[in-house]
């Protein structure tokens, strides 16, 4: 069954990101599943030739690893697990360039880690990279760098990755496949839960839909994919969670038939540039500001002024991103700081006025430009 509003969205968007889980591409004993990559790479490859520019964020690297490295289970140390990580994704890459060749297109493959999104240049580089591939037609396929990666750059799951790479696009769409129908309005386990088709509003007791637990093979449950569903459509994209192992579920995605929940943009769509302040970076400290300077942000549109701000928390330079709370503590906006946090500390709650008598120069009047400043709640 065809709906209109799929069909709207399916045919405003100029991108498609396709994040394929790695409990997608796995077998019950946690190896790679070769047949399915086949058939996915066939439908990615349908998608593309509707003139669509196509990128895909594939999980399976450790699965591959672990069937040419003779392992039964996933190890669960990082050591062996980056090892498995290292020895798959080459096998990976090589089979969805093999399955795509035999359409008449490659695959490129593009290896990131949290660092490639933290620094601006670094960024832009990934970026313009995956738009020059979509130009010849390659298909980019992105993973996280697991062999290096560690907790303090890692981005935590594929999810996430997938909507970040969404905000370097033009008008995508993003698609999760992963190994259950959609987001289900109770226990999936019970005979009585059905998936919910149509989410039109972002609401955090969304949240509370998803199980607690993580996926079976992979690093995140539906509540990690339900974090990078909220990312997403807070700056205009919609996103669509599916079964990535029904038969040609991309191609019923394409078709605009009801499979899978749909997640309405919030809003307009975002500019690139606050897309990375407000949902690409993370932010490196935490201002807290008062009522007046609140209102000012969130409702006012103004910049942030030192005199505004009540406390500052981390060890932050100029240039980096930093989180705004209210007086509650309540996460509201983010923005590109003028002054590094040994500044901002001897600033805070004085007037513009005063700040060249403190530091004994006037860079800038605002702590935050409104030019760049992103509200998030």
């Amino acid at each position: 069954m065809q709906d209109l509003v799929r069909r709207e969205v399916i045919e405003t968007a100029i991108t498609v990101v396709v994040k394929i889980g790695t409990n997608v591409l796995s077998r019950d004993d946690g190896s790679l599943d070769t047949s399915r990559v086949t058939s996915l790479a066939e439908q990615i490859y349908g998608i593309r030739s509707t003139g669509r520019k196509v990128l895909v964020v594939s999980s399976g690297a450790v699965g591959a690893g672990m069937r040419l490295l003779g392992l039964t289970s996933r190890p669960t140390d990082l050591p062996h697990l980056q090892a498995a990580a290292a020895t798959g994704q080459v096998h990976l890459i090589h089979l969805y360039d093999e399955c795509l060749r035999r359409h008449g297109c490659h695959a490129a493959q593009l290896l990131v880690t949290g660092n490639d999104f933290r620094n601006r240049v670094r960024y832009l580089n990934a970026r313009n990279t995956l738009r020059t591939l979509i130009e010849y037609n390659v298909i980019p396929i992105v993973n996280e760098n697991d062999t290096v990666s560690i907790d303090e750059i890692r981005f935590g799951d594929n999810d996430q990755l997938a909507a970040m790479v969404c905000n370097m696009l033009t008008s995508p769409l993003l698609v999760i496949l992963t190994a259950v129908d959609g987001l289900y309005d109770g226990d999936p386990a019970l005979p009585e839960s059905h998936v919910i088709p149509l989410i039109e509003s972002w609401d955090d007791s969304v949240l509370e839909l998803a199980a607690p637990e993580q996926s079976s093979h992979g690093t995140g449950g539906m509540h990690a994919k339900l974090r990078a569903v909220q990312a997403a459509t807070a700056v205009g994209e919609n996103v669509i969670i599916a079964n990535g192992r029904q038969p040609r579920i991309l191609d019923d995605i394409l078709a605009g038939r009801v499979v899978g929940t749909l997640f309405l943009a919030n809003g307009a769509a975002m500019p690139a540039w606050k897309r990375w302040i407000g949902y690409t970076m993370t932010p490196r400290g935490k201002i807290a500001v008062d009522d007046g300077a609140t209102r000012a942000v969130r409702e006012q549109g103004k910049s942030l002024l030192a005199i505004g701000i009540t406390a500052v928390d981390g060890n932050f330079a100029q240039g980096d991103v930093v989180a705004l709370v209210d007086p509650l503590g309540r996460e509201f906006a983010r923005g590109l700081t003028n002054y590094a946090s040994r500044d901002a500390h001897a600033i805070a709650g004085k007037r513009s006025n005063e700040i060249e008598i403190i530091l004994g120069h006037l860079q800038y009047s605002e702590l935050i430009h409104r030019d760049n400043l992103v509200l998030t709640d």
